[in-house]
């Protein structure tokens, strides 16, 4: 089994992308990912923009080479939109790419109306018909039912889980950020070696409760004890905190627990968390995003400048061997 992470926060975008292949099978989960619109009344850096054009790309690739692709939830960091703004991920980049890839989702009885309808609409755009996950056993796939996205107090959506076995067992929970105990115990019960989960979302400090986010630590410390190589990244790492909080669960369970970057041998890119930072580093004139949503500018200037600033060389995304 070989898994790649394609994008998440410390890669440098929103979501919980990654492809996974084992003997007969070539998987694509959640192939979509985003920037945080506005976050300290900012828009998202070009260089922001510049990682999420190469991140696109390799989802574009990825989806031509699957055999199945799965939507965890219809957010929008985590499928193709049909109304995409300029940093996410457009359908229009994959219609009639691949069209006998098999597509995984929710029940339509378990989606939100804005689920619902983006579901509807991709379907009708991809002229294809989705597969329902829920409960199901496909080969080395198994899916979960629906459990919780957050806190059962704080809202409806649902997310399904997958996991994938073959000489080793992964898991990918999106959405759940250590929250609910439902998903946690599944996730349990499933006996991975490697588990790819989103954590609680320290930034929302003043959504997220003391509650929650000593549950979460409670349920992280669970997962760490009994996976071998345990990710945590999304929700977590839209905060430097959460690179703090991994290391202070590692100290504490004396367990190796990782971000997404750390698992793809990357250097950690936080870039949302960081973006004050990269508007004083590298400047934007007031009008490139509007600019750039109409094509009339590129990313390159500040590509360069990054890789300068950040003194690293941006390689091609190297898979993990499992």
């Amino acid at each position: 089994m070989k898994i790649e992470i394609i994008g998440t926060e410390t890669l440098g975008v929103r979501g919980m992308c990654c492809f996974v292949r084992t003997k007969n099978r070539r998987i694509l989960i959640d192939p979509g990912i985003a920037l945080g619109y506005h976050r300290y009344g900012l828009l998202p850096h070009p260089f922001q923009v510049a990682v999420d054009e190469r991140k696109q790309k390799e989802i574009v690739k990825r989806w031509a080479e699957a055999t199945d692709i799965v939507i965890s939830h219809f957010h929008g960091e985590h499928t193709p939109l049909p109304d995409a703004n300029p940093y996410q991920f457009s359908v229009n980049k994959v219609i009639r790419l691949n069209p006998t890839a098999k597509i995984w989702t929710k029940s339509p009885s378990h989606l939100s109306p804005i689920e619902s309808q983006r579901a509807k609409t991709l379907s009708g755009i991809l002229n294809k018909n989705f597969n329902v996950a829920e409960d199901i056993n496909d080969g080395p796939i198994t899916f979960s039912m629906p459990v919780i996205h957050g806190d059962i107090n704080d809202t409806l959506t649902t997310v399904i889980m997958i996991r994938i076995k073959e000489n080793h067992t992964f898991v990918h929970a999106a959405g759940i950020q250590l929250l609910n105990d439902k998903a946690i115990s599944q996730i349990l019960d499933w006996k991975p070696d490697v588990a790819f989960i989103d954590g609680p979302p320290l930034y929302l400090f003043h959504r997220i409760s003391e509650r929650q986010v000593g549950k979460a630590w409670h349920n992280a410390k669970e997962l760490s004890s009994n996976i071998d190589t345990l990710i945590l990244d999304h929700h977590l790492m839209r905060s430097h905190k959460g690179i703090e909080w991994i290391e202070r669960l590692s100290d504490k369970t004396g367990r190796k627990v990782l971000c997404g970057a750390d698992f793809m041998h990357k250097h950690r890119m936080l870039l949302e968390a960081g973006r004050r930072t990269l508007y004083n580093e590298m400047p934007v004139p007031l009008e490139w995003h509007e600019a750039y949503a109409k094509k009339q500018v590129s990313t390159e200037q500040y590509w360069e400048s990054a890789r300068k600033f950040f003194k690293f060389a941006y390689a091609d995304e190297v898979q993990k061997d499992c």
